[in-house]
Formats: C-alpha cells, sequence, structure tokens
C-alpha cells in the first residue's frame, strides 16, 4: 500500500512538473541562461569539419547575454577530449553589443587552449573577440579542419565568414587532444528575461565533412529544450521553414522535445 502511494506521488509531481511553464522572468538555472538546441541527424561516425550559416533575422533589444552557435565534441576514436562552441554573441561588455567566440572545455570541464586571436577584444577574452556583425547579414561558420600544432597537440580554427563579402578570419585555434569531430548541435543560450523581445536566428546550409573527405547535407534536426526543471524557459521554440531551421525566443512552443524536423 505505502508503495503504490509512493507511486503516485511520484507520478503525480512529475505529472505536474511537466506542465508547469516559466514564460516570464530569468531563467533559474545555475548559470542563469535558458538554452535549446537542434542536433544534427547524422550516423554516428567521425568528421573533420563541420559548417552552418547563422543569421540573425531579429537581433535582441534589451542588454543581456545572448549567444547563437555551433557545437562539436573532439574525439580519437572512442576517447573524448571535450568540446567547442563557434558562434555570434550579443553582449554588452563588446562594442556595440557585437562579438564572436571559439572556445571550449576538454574531458575534465577545464577552459581549452588555444592561440593568440587576430581580432582584438575590448575585455581582454581569449576566447569571445570584437566582431561587427550585422542583423539580417549571413555568416558561415566553421570548425576545422584540424591541423598539427608545434606543442604536439592538435589545433582546431574557428573560421566565420561574411556571406556577402566573402571577409573570412580565423578567430583563433584550440589545441586537443582530439583528431575528428562528432555529434554537431546548433543552439540558442539566453541569459535575458523569458519574456523579453522575441529574438529570432536562422540555420541554413549545413555540412559535416567526415574523415574521409565525404560531403554530408543532413536536411533534419532534433529539437531539445532546457527543461522548467533544469531552468528553462518555456516559450523558446524551434522550426523548419523553407531552407532553414529557425530558433526563436518568447513565441509558443510548437514543436516539442525530440521532434525530427526536416526542410522542404
Amino acid at each position: 500500500m505505502f508503495d503504490r502511494l509512493i507511486a503516485w506521488l511520484r507520478r503525480t509531481w512529475a505529472s505536474r512538473a511537466t506542465s508547469r511553464s516559466r514564460t516570464s522572468g530569468k531563467p533559474t538555472s545555475s548559470n542563469g541562461a535558458s538554452s535549446f538546441h537542434l542536433w544534427w541527424d547524422l550516423p554516428e561516425i567521425p568528421l573533420r569539419e563541420v559548417s552552418v550559416t547563422l543569421e540573425v533575422a531579429r537581433p535582441p533589444a534589451v542588454n543581456e547575454l545572448y549567444f547563437f552557435a555551433v557545437q562539436a565534441s573532439f574525439m580519437r576514436r572512442v576517447e573524448r577530449f571535450g568540446g567547442a562552441h563557434l558562434g555570434l554573441q550579443w553582449n554588452p561588455r563588446y562594442p556595440r553589443n557585437r562579438a564572436v567566440n571559439w572556445g571550449g572545455y576538454d574531458e575534465f570541464g577545464a577552459i581549452l587552449p588555444g592561440t593568440r586571436s587576430p581580432l582584438p577584444s575590448q575585455p581582454n577574452d581569449p576566447n569571445t573577440r570584437n566582431y561587427p556583425w550585422e542583423p539580417g547579414h549571413q555568416y558561415r561558420l566553421r570548425i576545422g579542419p584540424a591541423s598539427a600544432s608545434t606543442t604536439g597537440q592538435i589545433a582546431w580554427p574557428g573560421v566565420i565568414t561574411e556571406v556577402a563579402s566573402g571577409e573570412t578570419v580565423v578567430v583563433r585555434e584550440l589545441l586537443t587532444g582530439g583528431d575528428a569531430l562528432r555529434g554537431p548541435v546548433v543552439w540558442m543560450e539566453v541569459f535575458a528575461e523569458c519574456g523579453h523581445p522575441t529574438v529570432v536566428i536562422r540555420w541554413s546550409d549545413l555540412v559535416a565533412v567526415t574523415t574521409d573527405g565525404t560531403e554530408l547535407r543532413p536536411k533534419s534536426c532534433r529539437t531539445a529544450y532546457q527543461t522548467y526543471q533544469r531552468g528553462g524557459c518555456t516559450n523558446t521554440a524551434s522550426g523548419a521553414t523553407g531552407s532553414a531551421f529557425v530558433q526563436r525566443t518568447n513565441t509558443e512552443r510548437l514543436t516539442p522535445a525530440d521532434t525530427l524536423l526536416t526542410l522542404d
């Protein structure tokens, strides 16, 4: 009898927790952010580079940190060497809130070392640099291909290209023991209130290149959201429209977690 009561209480709590919402106020996660992801629909094979085009279609309107990035894990055979993310930031510490970030962590959670960036950084952050991106412009983000470094580790470049002008810059190279990439994903991380004005970003032209040189162009991604229980906003949403995957804040969520989105 007691066991059945405990089971009923757990089911009741889980049902109520699932139905709870957070559409205003700050996220309550440990880092003060709410994030949501689109996992690329790819086989689990080693990759030598990944790239994607990012457009900030509707920029933030408040003086809070927003981060839009592509991320991948570093591997050598079955051994993991952490991972890293490359993307644009709306960052109040930088000129006109514009910045680019290429940074990550090793398998123990320590920040990955890297080469010196050619871009300036107003607060002197090695991973986050001044970058004058503009809303409505397209930017090609590319991780890799890697090369041997003078330290004996493997150097992974994070490269950004403004599509219209073709202007390209290597943000820096990160140093790790991993010689391949796995598990690419794009995401938005938001440190603003859940009810702040809607921000819209578009991801298109996803490309992964395997270690044998085969080019893969995934047309599907799987949704994931930071849950209410983990402090996330429940009014973020990902969708697919035309040739792009679209992520929005402060909107109705029509595609729940673990939905496979496919482009036309």
